[in-house]
This record gives C-alpha cells, structure tokens and sequence, in this order.
C-alpha cells in the first residue's frame, strides 16, 4: 500500500488560533471555563479539553453569572454578546477572522437595505451567528434549487454571502443561478469562502485521480471535512470522514494500492499521524507526502488574552 499525504491539509490559523486562545485561557482562568458552543467542529479536539475542565454549552443562560466564557472559532450573533453582558460574563472572542469579515459585510450590506442571500448550511453554527447580525434582511439558501423558489420584489436591491466553509464548486453553482435569476446582485469585495477551505478542496481536487480510496479525517459535523468527502466522491472515488485511526475498516482497501490522506480545517495533526502508523504497521504501507499549495497564515490571538499573566506568575 502506498499512502499519498496531502498538504496542505488539518488546522488552519482560524482553528489554531481559537484552540491556543482556550489553551491559554485555561492557563490565566482556570475551571471551570465554558465555551460557547464546540471551540471547533472535532470530536477529538473538544473531548480533550472536557477532560481538561472546560464545559460546552449551546445556551449562554446555562453559564453561572460572572463567570468566564470563550466564543468558539465560528463566531456569535450580537444577541449572545448582549446576553453575555447581562449575565456579568468575561467573554473571550476567538472567532475566525474570516468570519468576523463575513460578519462586518452582513451589517454594511444590511446598512445600505440591502436584501442578503446567505448561501449555506442551515443550523451550522456559522451560519446562525451571520444571521443574527441583520436577520430582518437575510434570506438563507442552499442550493440553486432554493434560489428558483425566493419571493423578493423586483426593485429590491441584493446582495450575496457565503458561509466560508463551503464547497467551492457547490457555491460556484448557487452563485452562477442567484447572478441569472437577479442581474443585479452584488457580492463581497473579495471570496468569503476561505483559504484553507479552498486549499484542502484544491489539494484533493489534484491528488484523487492517484488514489483508489480517500480517508479524510475530521468530524461528521465539520462542514469543511464532509465537503473533501463529498469532492473526492463525486470524482468516483470512495471516501471515508472518520474521527480516528479506531473506526478504519478492512474491507475499504479490498484491491487498493494507493490511499489518499488529508484533514479537515479542525482535524488536528496527531489523528493523521495514529491513521498513517496504523496503516504502516498493519499493511506496510508506505508514504509519499505531497504539497500542493503552501501556506503562511497566522492569527493574533484575541486582545482579551495578550497581555493576561497565566495563575501563579502574577
């Protein structure tokens, strides 16, 4: 068995910055410490930090008052930071620039009566906190299918947005239909979707033709993971979004010489590496890595923590 390492593949600088700024926010604060939310879309990842003491939650209400809390990589609606303010809350923001950037064009498109076309995933954290910035002028789609079915005045003005961590060719298509059905929609100055989400897609885009089998590691619920699985299947290749080396199977590499391997944007790297150990040992396997694209992108952490002093050095 050959093993083809794609790159880039796993955290992105959204993800890594949101996964040190609970890191650190564990060091300076202690527990219990509640997030917002999963930090990020990984099983692996948020059991790792409950074992630490941190404590999840879906409803700002069931933090205790006064208590600390980290807003996850997928940013929060300004009905949240409200509540959080009302409960007497520390709050840490570490949303993905991207994000806050797809925030920002919400409220400036809302600003000037736009009607807002979200194009994503209904439910998805992300999406939600977008929402909830101009929700009396956003309209969620899907599909292209979806877009045949909006009700909107003829002179309205419209614009369009994206959650960042689509599929770009699935995007491309609901854009090309929001673009003949309304001529003049505007969209952003520059691609919501992001980088990382790009580079992974263009990564396996690229590598799949050598592969008999794709295993992409990262969450059922990461949005960004099953749209890799979904590119590698519509390139008639089976693909597997598994959590850890534990859930691979036999029967997926019957008559397979060469296995395709990336991870999702919230994946973190030493899943990779148990799934490539596992694979060396029990086939022999071995591996070529393979850089498609290179990446230099960091994110400060947020403000609330730069200057803080971890418990017990102040």
């Amino acid at each position: 068995m050959k093993l083809i390492l794609a790159n880039p593949r796993g955290f992105c600088a959204g993800v890594n910055m949101a996964i040190e700024s609970l890191e650190r926010a564990l060091e300076y604060f202690g527990t219990p410490l509640y997030v917002y939310h999963e930090i990020v879309h990984n099983r692996p990842v948020v059991e790792r930090f409950r074992k630490q003491g941190v404590v999840f939650v879906d409803h700002i209400q069931d933090i205790p008052a006064g208590s600390t809390v980290l807003y996850s990589a997928h940013g929060v609606a300004p009905t949240i930071r409200t509540a959080a303010i009302e409960r007497d809350l520390r709050a840490i923001d570490a949303t993905c620039p991207l994000v806050t950037k797809v925030h920002l064009e919400a409220v400036r498109f809302a600003r000037e009566n736009y009607i807002i076309i979200l194009i994503g995933h209904e439910g998805h954290d992300e999406v939600l906190g977008t929402i909830g910035e101009a929700p009396e002028h956003i309209r969620l789609v899907e599909n292209a299918e979806e877009v045949e079915q909006l009700d909107l005045p003829a002179n309205a003005k419209i614009a369009y947005l994206t959650q960042t961590t689509l599929s770009v060719d699935d995007a491309g298509v609901v854009i090309d239909a929001l673009k003949k059905r309304f001529p003049h929609i505007v969209g952003p100055s520059r691609d919501d979707i992001c980088y990382a989400t790009q580079n992974r897609q263009e990564a396996v885009r690229a590598l799949v033709p050598e592969a008999d089998v794709v295993i992409i590691l990262g969450s059922q619920n990461s949005s960004n993971s099953l749209r890799l699985a979904e590119l590698a299947r519509s390139r008639r290749k089976p693909a597997y979004l598994i959590d850890t080396a534990a859930e691979i199977q036999e029967e997926w590499f019957t008559g397979s010489e060469t296995v395709l391997i990336t991870a999702g944007a919230s994946a973190p790297e030493d899943v990779v590496e148990e799934c490539v150990a596992y694979l060396h040992q029990r086939y022999g396997a071995t591996v070529e890595s393979r850089t498609i694209r290179e990446e230099h992108v960091n994110f400060p952490l947020p403000r609330e923590l730069r200057l803080l002093v971890p418990l017990g050095q102040n």
